[in-house]
């Protein structure tokens, strides 16, 4: 009766914790959704940066004209006169998602644009994305450690930079199928479940579709088999994690225009390949370890080992001969620069500086990683420690995802985005593990707890304690253990139960020894409270202040107010309603996507960046002088240049600041424009900025070459006019040419805060025909009779 009403006491408590569990990830669902609304209540439901514009352009078309047309779509406004082939071209992962939700959401009779839909699907998926922490996290270390996990995550504000409201990027949903994608792969190491493992392959395949962040999980899962292989740790349930991932998950990904036979055709996929060979031989070699007697099987080993080097080097022959003509090896150009940390010898710091100029590809500075992870960073190091205590599988996958995820973030501060979800994992299990046992600490030493009885138990009585899980484990180990030869019987029934004892009382003494003191543990809950508290303080205030805020319109403070400077908007209006359709604009390639979105106006060049040569052309025509750059846009057909200037207001992402990478791209290119030219090698020590082997000026001692280039004669055309000495705010100097005429452009429109900057093209002189120049000025310097020059009109 006593057994009975303790059973059910255990279940009805499990039952209450199920849905307190519950209720609490609906809780962090909500965080997680609505901290990242602060950009929408502080300025207006917009989208964000120049990605998403492209992005939300390309849904705008799927929703109005299918998604046939979409597969199929040539867009003729980018990349003039090439064009793009979007389906095949690009990640379909984000716009299919939006796309299904604004269709979902109208077949409800609930009237959502597409714009509306845009802006909130990245905080819907940071919630999807808390919880499925939570499911991998539980895998790990259990529901405690699980629900401050996805606390964590809801809050990280190296996520919510990526997830904020109008950000609608591919890391929108990225992020959450990259994290159920490693669930399921632990879910399936755990149970050994074939449909898990096909739910595996499945999410694996939504992220291809999502971003080129893939190669992530494609090289990270093989190396943890690989890790669980060489520590002895290889079982069924690895082999069934990982075979059907690699057939069914590339089999998926070729499906993706985008990726295509790249995923059996480049060297990002092949250590998924190499793994598989291995595996499988390591599992014929357990199947025969089953067949055979120790002698034959030594004999059997040796032969499938020489078969599979035989093997590994074929194949490893065969991939060499197939990426030996590639100067990149296989590798795309931000992969090099990934496994080069040096930056300086990679190839595509040497031959593709585009990748280099991207600012998040940069290498990130020590601030930020306390920015973007706080008190986290602190707590990673105990995480860490806290799964070696036992390791397991899934604890040794966290900890290879934690080490490879630091060092890719510590080459291109893009990828904190990857590092955020494994420093909250493995916070959340750090402070799971530090609250159990300050808590456990203060039960124990309470009045009138009934710990302490069981716990001297379990150190008097080393028989009659041990658990029923325990009991059950030296049952099935006895029955096993009878199949097995009759000589080592009683010698492996002796070592199986003295295991099983063992670690029984083992743990009640591990778990009586890390009892501390009761005010320790109050005061080490108080800290971990303020800590806590700490973190919760400044996500908030980065999601408020510091990722809120559009890049399309700026704010700024001051002693007289809140400034905001809508320059963006006010110049895209100015194209779409004051130029014809069919006009095309000239801008460098960070303006490209908004201004094909915005102005619905035809660009040379956008941020998908996939032709460099193009890229090259645009940034030569801005290093030229003005008549040369005029000729190369006129090739172009383009009729009006938009540049984009900061010197009056401080902006400094403009392009000055940028000037130097369009003449490294298009130095790359066209040999004759050399960056040397464009710096001064005088005075090195009194520069405002000191680049390469000179100085970037754009005052009185600036090279002539850089003074006559179209870029700064654009930018700071008229500039004298706004304070009578042509001061620039973001270099800090007054500029070194300050009264000069434009011949070739002339200015249509200067936003009001002079951060937009519209020319056009001025048409071609009209050619003198019949006599040249030089006849006309001979005529006039030599003396002639009236009329002897002159010929009959008729003959």
């Amino acid at each position: 009766m006593a057994a009975s009403e303790t059973s059910s006491g255990i279940v009805l408590r499990n039952a209450f914790g199920n849905v307190f569990s519950v209720f609490i990830l609906i809780l962090i669902g909500v965080l997680a959704f609505s901290i990242r609304l602060f950009s929408v209540i502080k300025y207006e439901s917009v989208i964000h940066e120049f990605d998403p514009y492209f992005n939300y352009r390309v849904t705008q078309f799927l929703t109005k004209s299918g998604i046939y047309e979409f597969w199929n779509w040539f867009d003729d406004r980018t990349w003039y006169p090439l064009g793009r082939v979007i389906g095949g071209t690009v990640y379909p992962g984000l716009t299919l998602t939006a796309g299904s939700i604004w269709w979902f959401v109208n077949s409800l009779n609930i009237p959502l644009t597409v714009e509306t839909v845009c802006v909130f699907t990245a905080p819907i998926f940071s919630a999807f994305a808390s919880w499925a922490t939570f499911l991998l996290t539980k895998e790990v270390k259990g529901t405690g450690a699980g629900l401050t996990a996805a606390a964590l995550l809801a809050m990280v504000p190296s996520y919510i930079s990526r997830s904020v409201a109008g950000s609608y990027d591919n890391e929108a949903v990225a992020i959450f199928a990259l994290i159920i994608t490693f669930y399921l792969y632990i879910k399936t190491l755990n149970t050994g479940s074939l449909f898990y493992a096909t739910l595996n392959s499945i999410a694996y395949f939504y992220m291809v579709c999502s971003w080129g962040g893939y190669t992530f999980i494609i090289n990270l899962i093989p190396m943890h088999v690989l890790l669980c292989i060489v520590t002895g740790r290889y079982s069924s349930r690895l082999y069934i994690a990982y075979a059907p991932l690699v057939v069914l998950g590339t089999l998926l990904a070729a499906l993706v225009p985008v990726v295509g036979f790249n995923a059996v055709m480049t060297s990002e996929h092949f250590a998924s390949f190499l793994v598989f060979i291995i595996i499988h031989v390591v599992a014929l070699v357990y199947y025969i370890k089953g067949l055979l007697s120790a002698k034959m099987f030594k004999v059997a080993v040796t032969l499938i080992l020489s078969l599979g080097l035989v093997l590994c080097f074929a194949v490893v022959a065969i991939l060499v001969a197939l990426v030996a003509s590639s100067p990149t090896k296989g590798w795309s150009g931000r992969s090099l620069s990934l496994l080069d940390p040096c930056r300086n010898l990679t190839y595509a710091s040497k031959y593709i500086p585009i990748i280099a100029s991207v600012s998040e590809h940069q290498p990130p500075t020590w601030p930020s990683y306390f920015m973007d992870i706080n008190v986290l960073a602190f707590l990673v190091p105990a995480g860490i420690v806290a799964c070696f205590s036992p390791l397991s599988d899934a604890s040794s996958f966290v900890i290879l995802y934690i080490v490879t995820s630091v060092y890719f973030s510590g080459v291109m501060v893009r990828l904190m985005l990857v590092f955020a979800p494994a420093a909250c994992i493995l916070s959340g299990i750090a402070l799971s593990e530090a609250f159990e046992v300050f808590t456990r600490s203060i039960k124990f030493q309470l009045p009138g707890s009934s710990m302490k009885p069981q716990i001297d138990a379990a150190e008097t009585s080393s028989v009659s304690v041990i658990p029923e899980n325990d009991v059950a484990k030296t049952d099935k180990t006895e029955d096993t253990l009878k199949e097995r030869p009759s000589r080592k019987n009683r010698k492996k029934d002796k070592e199986s139960v003295a295991a099983v004892e063992k670690p029984s009382i083992k743990s009640k003494i591990e778990k009586r020894l890390l009892v501390l003191p009761f005010e320790a543990s109050i005061i080490a809950i108080f800290l971990l409270v303020l800590l806590g508290a700490f973190y919760v303080v400044h996500c908030v205030w980065a999601a408020a202040e510091a990722y809120s805020a559009p890049s399309i319109v700026l704010t700024s403070h001051s002693h007289d107010g809140l400034h905001v400077f809508d320059d963006f908007r006010e110049a895209y209006a100015w194209l779409s309603h004051n130029t014809e359709v069919d006009d095309k604009v000239a801008s460098w390639w960070d303006y490209g996507y908004q201004t094909t979105a915005m102005a619905n106006r035809t660009v040379i060049v956008d941020n998908n960046t996939w032709n460099n040569t193009h890229i090259a052309t645009v940034g030569t025509a801005m290093s030229s002088p003005e008549k040369a750059a005029w000729e190369i846009f006129n090739s172009l057909d383009v009729k009006y240049v938009l540049v984009v200037f900061g010197g009056l207001v401080g902006y400094p992402s403009d392009d000055i600041n940028k000037f130097l990478w369009m003449v490294r791209i298009g130095g790359g290119v066209f040999p004759h424009i050399k960056e040397p030219d464009y710096l001064n090698l005088d005075n090195i020590s009194s520069c405002f900025c000191l680049k390469r082997d000179g100085q970037y000026r754009i005052d009185s001692q600036a090279t002539p070459t850089m003074l006559n280039s179209l870029m700064y004669k654009l930018s700071y055309y008229r500039f004298v006019e706004t304070d009578g000495k042509g001061f620039d705010r973001v270099r800090r100097t007054e500029i070194g040419k300050k009264y000069f005429k434009l011949t070739h452009f002339e200015e249509v429109f200067t936003t009001h805060h002079w951060m937009v900057r519209l020319y056009k093209l001025k048409p071609p002189k009209n050619r003198i025909r019949g006599k040249t120049k030089k006849s006309k000025k001979l005529t006039g310097t030599t003396p002639k009779r009236s009329g002897a020059g002159k010929k009959n009109p008729w003959l």
